[in-house]
């Protein structure tokens, strides 16, 4: 459960990322209330999978999934360039994150 919710909570720190960004410095409403709600969600469910898996290894895992779900987003829907070098970068950041899954 405790990686579950790790998961969920790296998708969220996405979430927050993109929001943060939307939100202009905070000068738009909606994006700062998801960015705020978003950030608490996934803060908690941070520290509720830190009761259970080792905080370098879950923070590590955590980090990994929002900096390249953020990234991909970019890509995806920002216009970023998606270069090969990026993607390699961005490949051998899930297969740190993997790796600290089944170490």
């Amino acid at each position: 459960m405790a990686w579950i919710v790790l998961v969920v909570s790296g998708l969220l720190e996405t979430v927050w990322a993109v929001a943060l960004e939307a939100s202009r410095g905070f000068s738009r409403l909606r994006p700062s209330l998801l960015f705020g709600v978003a950030l608490a969600l996934s803060m908690g469910g941070l520290a509720f999978a830190l009761r259970t898996i080792p905080v370098g290894t879950g923070y590590a895992v955590w980090v990994g999934i929002g900096a390249v779900g953020t990234a991909l987003y970019g890509m995806v829907f920002l216009g970023e360039a998606a270069t090969a070098a990026r993607l390699v970068c961005l490949a051998l950041i899930v297969g740190g994150v993997v790796g600290l899954k089944f170490v």
